[in-house]
């Protein structure tokens, strides 16, 4: 099975709309990519934002505090008159202090997760703050199917000697963010599809715009024949590629005249002289005993004979046969080479047809008619003859036939009215089939073989066409087309 094969046009027109789609699919992609990294960033910087405002505010309340700063006392300093939930409800984010070893000593009641809240602080975040150049960790986890980021800093004295581990959850809400990618992604679809339909527009006439000279020069060439004057193509406005096309094309059609005029006079010499030498052979044939009979009558010529009479009037029907054969070669010879002017007269074609039966007296010729009124364009005399000479063949072919059949059938079919000749007979061999309608050619002791090339001469004039289908020691069936 071959692989399907679109058109030019077509693809130009599949090319600028998959253009189109895909341009529209990558700007979406890029779009949602930006988006996210925009909300990646933004959540960064605002938690670093609010990370470095708590720990001023941390500072500020251990520089005002009554307690000594230390590590023991970190946990009653920020307890001190509720002041982690007051920087917590400020700040509007949780917070977790754990101690230097990583135990969970203190939180604020706001938590995002209170019921997940990690009671020691694992080892990997711990050495990795202490060895950290900024002494912060950032961890991006998933809990309760929320992701959000938590940040790991020191609680320092004024000396920057460490206290504890402040802990910030920080809950990514993308409500915001996701909502206006929507809605961007849902103007960038209406754009789009009304992108795509003026591309679909612009790509159908665009197309057929490129595509117009090469579909002429595609139906020209479809239409070149070697038996017919070919028209030129006449193309104006077109670019290089398509005129030196054109002109290629131009330049065979004065090429293909000239060898179809060449090609037609040679096989119109060689025809005749084909015809020629068949004539002058069939007319020979009879010569030869013309002269041995006169040659013979002379020489035994007796004015004295009392059977003299009698020997003249055989010797006349001598001549006077001889003679008919080489009429009936003129005839054949005349009939094959000069074909009637077509009348074109509208016949009723099984009317016809039957007419031209009525001549033969053989009881096995059956005739048949689809209706009894099938029109059609032909000249009488010219239907008769094609009728006439294929029932002979048919006859010839069924003599050796213990039961002969023919059948004569006119149909009619999409347009053509249709004659169809089947016989019994001894059928054609698959050697001699393509020699049927040849001129000279014959499988008979007599005649010339000018039968079936006349018929088929006819046939092609009115534009109609003749076949056939034989079977060896089967029968054969002929079929003739002609336009109604």
């Amino acid at each position: 099975m071959k692989p399907l094969k679109f058109s030019l046009r077509t693809r130009i027109f599949l090319s600028m709309i998959l253009l189109v789609l895909l341009a529209s699919i990558l700007i979406a992609a890029i779009t949602v990519y930006q988006y996210k990294e925009e909300a990646k960033e933004y959540h960064q910087d605002r938690l670093e934002r609010k990370e470095e405002a708590i720990r001023e505010n941390i500072k500020f309340v251990i520089e005002s505090t009554t307690y000594e700063v230390n590590e023991e006392n970190i946990t009653l300093i920020l307890k001190e008159r509720g002041k982690i939930h007051e920087i917590s409800q400020v700040h509007n984010m949780p917070l977790n202090i754990y101690s230097l070893d990583g135990d969970l000593i203190l939180r604020s009641k706001q938590s995002f997760f209170p019921d997940t809240t990690d009671l020691q602080l694992d080892e990997t975040i711990m050495e990795e703050l202490r060895t950290s150049s900024r002494k912060r960790v950032l961890r991006h986890t998933t809990k309760n199917d929320k992701r959000f980021q938590s940040s790991y800093t020191y609680i320092t004295d004024n000396k920057f000697m460490p206290l504890a581990i402040l802990n910030l959850p920080y809950l990514e809400d993308d409500y915001f963010i996701t909502r206006d990618l929507n809605n961007f992604l849902i103007r960038l679809v209406e754009v789009y599809l009304f992108m795509l339909l003026i591309a679909i527009l612009l790509a159908y006439f665009l197309s057929k715009y490129i595509t117009r000279s090469l579909k002429t020069i595609s139906d020209k060439i479809n239409q070149t024949r070697l038996d017919k004057r070919n028209q030129k193509i006449d193309i104006g406005n077109v670019s290089e590629e398509i005129y030196t096309l054109v002109s290629a094309y131009n330049s065979m059609i004065d090429e293909l005249e000239e060898s179809a005029v060449k090609l037609a006079t040679s096989e119109r010499e060689q025809a005749w002289r084909e015809m020629a030498k068949q004539v002058a052979h069939e007319i020979k044939n009879p010569l030869t005993p013309m002269r041995l009979s006169v040659q013979n009558f002379e020489r035994k010529f007796d004015h004295d004979d009392p059977n003299i009479d009698q020997k003249v009037k055989e010797f006349s029907h001598t001549l006077i046969n001889q003679i008919d054969t080489m009429s009936s070669i003129a005839s054949a010879f005349s009939n094959f080479a000069k074909m009637p002017a077509q009348q074109n007269e509208t016949l009723n074609v099984p009317k016809i047809v039957k007419l031209a039966l009525d001549i033969f007296n053989e009881e096995y010729i059956l005739f048949s008619a689809e209706k009894e009124e099938i029109l059609a364009k032909f000249d009488r005399t010219q239907l008769i003859r094609v009728v006439t000479n294929l029932v002979k063949n048919a006859i010839q072919a069924t003599e050796d036939v213990e039961n002969p059949a023919i059948l004569v059938a006119v149909t009619e079919e999409e347009g053509y009215a249709c004659l169809t000749v089947s016989d019994n007979g001894t059928g054609i061999s698959e050697e001699n089939k393509p020699k049927v309608f040849e001129p000279k050619f014959t499988t008979k002791s007599s005649g010339m073989g000018l039968g079936l090339a006349m018929v088929k001469n006819i046939v092609e004039s009115c534009d109609g066409s003749i076949s056939f289908t034989s079977k060896l020691n089967k029968g054969t069936i002929f079929k003739v087309r002609f336009p109604n």
